[in-house]
């Protein structure tokens, strides 16, 4: 490869940003950005024209991406989505291997069209539902769950990102347009491979692992938030709480003491009590009456539940919830964001990393996938789980959905499916993607299935503008010539080798890469690669993208590398290594059986 500065330098940048990737040190999507702007600033990427910078921005990969969140957007919000799930749950509530089969058959088949992240979103609370009523373990679901949704996604061309990403990127190149069932008979291959090994064999290598609901006794749903003062005078001050009535009321647990408005950082039984100390006790109705009978204690409010009159008391309910990708809460701590203030409700436990924390977890930085046990009222829990910081594990979606539109969503798709599948086949001519999922997206706005703000919402911008930053970088690669070095390069090392192994080869580059790293970011910088790749090697490059397409898609043995695996880990409770035992052997089929398989299809 000739010594030159522009390869150092995006040889340099590239491994920056997969490692700032990795180890997240800032937003995903603005160290693509930033990556994007240094090969601006040094020259090697023009800001205009064909090959500009500011192409990307016309770039129909990301447009068609967005597209596919607003259409799944309203797919949810017209109720079809949810009446799935209800159906799902009327099927497969009998025994365990038929709650598995139904539900991989039932998320794969909706994720060959809808994207797969509100599919998972919708799904958990059903499945933790079934789980906490039939008394078994959710953690024999979840995984299941979230594999069904990423290789359902393979089945066509709008399934997922990354082959949205591929097949952009490759017309973009002057690759033909990839039909929108050109890849079914592989992806229907996949969810019948995944489908027997999860059922025959991963079932059994899944853990029964305890969730955050599970570590708390079903009874203290029942229980009671109650709000006292220490008035002035009280024999209690200078008391620590062992000294106090309270430590001998059963049924009673001094949960949190605020001191001029501000909680007193000291362990609770370390606090020596002051007046107007604001006391917040947790228990059953009789432990609440205890407290108002203590001497020295001035109980808040003008209720009268339970015939306590004057005392502040509210219905105590227990919810799971899961810190979203887009929350505000993401690298904050329960402590700096005055948590309980805020909101009005406690934090008993937080997940994360195969963890359940019970204790010392208010000055650890909220990230995506934490899962957090939250009490509370059941007013204030619907307030919290309105926003869109947390996503509600406990019950499915309460809100009102546009029921009456549903036809109107479901026709979209099913037209914008049709004329994709005619055009593939040869029918009609082919209608671009990304043209096809406008026009679904405009009739979806105009028979009122989604508002304009709701539409604006449903998109994930991180998503789109890490893909912009990639796609930057990846012509940056392109004008420098540095992605025919490379590709010299291999067909040196590798010239003469059978044009299946190395269709296996960058399989499995890419299937490694996305455990590590944005499975977007991955397609992004490989498809361009394995094309020029197959034009200097004569190895057909429409073979050489769908496996990077698969490759991509291929994250099952780290609960970091897709979305929806993050989503589950909290959720189910997981341990890393949880993720490896399981789909590490899947990982292995699959990529025996596309190494097998697309050299046949494709024509190698």
């Amino acid at each position: 490869m000739p010594q030159h500065w522009e390869y150092w330098f995006l040889a340099i940048l590239i491994a920056v940003v997969f490692l700032s990737f990795i180890k997240e040190w800032v937003a995903v999507e603005v160290v693509a950005i930033l990556g994007m702007f240094l090969c601006v600033a040094v020259g090697i990427l023009p800001l205009q024209g064909i090959a500009g910078a500011l192409s990307v921005f016309s770039h129909p990969a990301p447009l068609a991406i967005a597209c596919m969140f607003v259409l799944s957007a309203a797919l949810e919000r017209t109720g079809v989505i949810e009446t799935l799930g209800d159906w799902f749950e009327e099927l497969a509530g009998k025994t365990e291997k038929t709650m598995l089969l139904w539900l991989i058959v039932i998320v794969a088949l909706l994720s060959g069209f809808v994207n797969n992240t509100p599919v998972v979103v919708v799904f958990m609370p059903i499945i933790l539902g079934i789980c906490r009523r039939k008394e078994w373990k959710a953690s024999r679901f979840l995984i299941p769950l979230s594999y069904a949704a990423i290789v359902g996604g393979t089945v066509t061309i709008i399934g997922t990102s990354t082959n949205l990403i591929a097949a952009g990127i490759a017309e973009g190149q002057g690759l033909e347009t990839f039909g929108m069932f050109e890849v079914t008979k592989m992806g229907v291959i996949y969810c019948v491979i995944t489908a027997v090994y999860l059922y025959f064999f991963g079932r059994k290598l899944l853990p029964d692992r305890t969730t955050l609901a599970s570590l708390i006794d079903t009874e203290s749903s029942r229980e009671f938030i109650t709000h006292a003062y220490l008035s002035k005078g009280s024999p209690l001050v200078g008391k620590e709480f062992g000294e106090t009535p309270f430590a001998k009321i059963k049924k009673l647990r001094l949960i949190e003491v605020r001191r001029n408005g501000l909680r007193v950082r000291v362990p609770l039984k370390e606090i020596r009590f002051r007046e107007l100390d604001e006391l917040f006790f947790k228990g059953s109705p009789d432990g609440v009456l205890d407290v108002s009978k203590t001497e020295g204690i001035e109980v808040k409010g003008s209720q009268d539940e339970f015939g306590l009159e004057g005392v502040q008391t509210e219905s105590a309910m227990l919810m799971e919830g899961i810190v979203g990708p887009e929350s505000t809460l993401v690298g904050k701590s329960l402590s700096e964001i005055k948590f309980r203030q805020k909101f009005g409700v406690i934090i008993l436990a937080v997940h994360r990393r195969g963890k359940n924390l019970q204790e010392k977890f208010e000055d650890t930085k909220l990230a995506f996938g934490d899962t957090l046990l939250v009490q509370g009222s059941a007013e204030k829990m619907r307030r919290l789980f309105e926003q869109r910081d947390f996503i509600n594990l406990s019950a499915p979606t309460t809100k009102e959905f546009r029921t009456k539109k549903a036809p109107w969503a479901i026709g979209s798709l099913l037209v914008f499916v049709l004329l994709g599948a005619l055009g593939g086949f040869g029918v009609i001519d082919k209608i671009p993607t990304v043209q096809l999922a406008l026009g679904a997206v405009i009739f979806v706005m105009l028979t009122g299935c989604l508002d304009p703000k709701e539409a604006y919402e449903s998109i994930d911008w991180r998503i789109i503008f890490l893909i912009m930053g990639m796609l930057g970088i990846g012509l940056a690669m392109n004008n420098s010539g540095l992605l025919g070095a490379i590709a010299t390069q291999v067909e040196a090392i590798c010239g003469g080798m059978d044009p299946r192994l190395i269709i296996a080869l960058i399989y499995l580059l890419a299937a490694v890469l996305t455990e590590l790293v944005s499975n977007q970011a991955v397609a992004v910088l490989l498809t361009p690669l394995a094309m020029q790749l197959g034009v200097q090697m004569g190895i057909e490059p429409r073979a050489l993208v769908v496996a990077v397409m698969f490759g991509a898609s291929a994250s099952f043995s780290t609960p970091i590398g897709y979305q929806t695996n993050t989503y589950v880990f909290g959720a189910g409770g997981y341990k890393f290594g949880d993720f490896f035992r399981i789909g590490f052997p899947l990982a292995v089929i699959l990529w025996i059986t596309a190494s097998f398989l697309i050299p046949i299809f494709w024509g190698i």
